[in-house]
């Protein structure tokens, strides 16, 4: 709510001005009638129109105060020693000078913060001489007044320069988090191309080049062919063989060599993944709506390591007492998965390596599909991947 009101403060800026300026001119309004009838402030002399018109010209340029400070304390100065000349000795509109050097001090250099505190006091001095019988002791007195004013501004100068700092150096923080990821992921891309056109391509070749051997051996060489055949099946083996061992090495998480054998997991297995999840310490409620529908078998696998991947950030990152919950919702054209939790980690990276949020994208998009990650109202995290059925990238 806060938000959303400092949101339109900042729409609205003059607005808001004229506002906060508003009690100051009906102050002023009722103060001049009020003083005329008993002919005080130089009212008899001046007459209140006059009063009213220097009123008016010490209120109404404060509406511009954020937006030109420096040029706002000159007009209102100017008109203070219009008044002086005048020998108008007290306004409540001469608050105006305060308000606006107030203004010049917070949003200006020290230089010009210096130069309006000047102004002021040599106003001030203008005054006491004019008006006061003590001139000295009044001013110094009176002096208080715009020191205090001063200081506020320069107070709030300084705390403006620090929050823009810290904001300035947590959007390049940001952009440098986000092109080393775009870099880490193009490199790792790069890697395994390479390796994979070292490793497999030769071995993919000499298939191709066995099959049309025996393609046109089948019927004049049939032991030609059989050769072939066998050379195929020995190749597709040591290229499978050498598929793993790279997969291995990339993904740096490979389990044993029994796991590397084992049948990819998919749809079936994400109650066995929640119950895992729930012996690790992180109580889980899973919910599947919707009608279940067949899935090809490399979009099982991303479903499942999709759930997989924000179950784990929710046990590393949420601290303790936290709880989490999968939804998969099954669509006509698309499955929807929403894993969410409770815990404090919503500000804790979530990427790390390449993997992380990169890869549940990474996967996503293999089939057409998207991945929002962001912070629950409330308190935690929730990652929402959406993947089109039967729909490859």
């Amino acid at each position: 709510m806060f938000g959303r009101l400092r949101a339109w403060t900042r729409r609205h800026s003059k607005l808001v001005d004229s506002l906060t300026v508003s009690p100051l001119a009906l102050l002023s309004l009722i103060t001049v009638e009020v003083f005329s009838r008993a002919s005080a402030m130089g009212a008899r002399e001046v007459g209140v129109p006059w009063l009213l018109l220097l009123s008016a010209a010490l209120i109404v340029p404060l509406t511009w105060r954020r937006d030109h400070p420096r040029e706002v304390f000159a007009v209102v100065s100017a008109v203070s020693f219009v008044q002086w000349l005048l020998g108008v000795i007290v306004l409540p509109a001469n608050i105006a000078v305060l308000v606006a050097l107030y203004n010049v001090v917070a949003r200006s250099t020290l230089l010009w913060a210096l130069a309006a505190g000047a102004v002021a006091e040599f106003g001030l001095l203008l005054a006491m001489l004019r008006w006061s019988l003590e001139a000295g002791r009044a001013w110094v007195s009176s002096s208080a007044f715009i020191v205090a004013v001063w200081l506020a501004g320069i107070y709030t100068n300084t705390r403006r320069r620090y929050v823009e700092s810290l904001v300035e150096r947590a959007e390049r923080a940001e952009r440098e988090r986000d092109q080393q990821a775009r870099i880490a992921a193009a490199a790792e891309r790069a890697r395994i191309a390479r390796e994979l056109h070292d490793v497999v391509a030769h071995n993919v070749s000499v298939m191709v080049v066995q099959a049309d051997g025996a393609g046109y051996a089948i019927d004049s060489d049939p032991e030609q062919a059989r050769r072939a055949m066998q050379a195929i099946s020995a190749t597709g083996r040591q290229a499978l063989a050498e598929m793993r061992r790279l997969v291995g090495v990339l993904r740096h998480d490979a389990g044993s060599p029994a796991e590397e054998y084992a049948p990819q997991p998919g749809v079936a297995q994400l109650g066995d993944l929640i119950e895992q999840v729930r012996a690790s310490g992180l109580p889980t409620e899973f919910t599947v709506s919707g009608t279940a529908r067949s899935l090809p078998e490399g979009e099982q696998l991303a479903v499942y390591r999709i759930v997989q991947e924000a179950l784990t950030n929710a046990l590393k990152h949420g601290g303790p007492g936290t709880r989490a919950w999968v939804e998969v919702t099954y669509g006509r054209r698309e499955i929807e998965l929403r894993i969410s939790d409770d815990g404090r980690g919503a500000a804790a990276p979530r990427m790390v390596g390449g993997h992380g949020l990169i890869g549940m994208r990474e996967r996503a998009a293999m089939y057409g599909g998207s991945v929002e990650a962001a912070p629950r109202m409330g308190g935690g995290f929730r990652v929402v991947a959406r993947i089109p059925v039967g729909v490859a990238a």
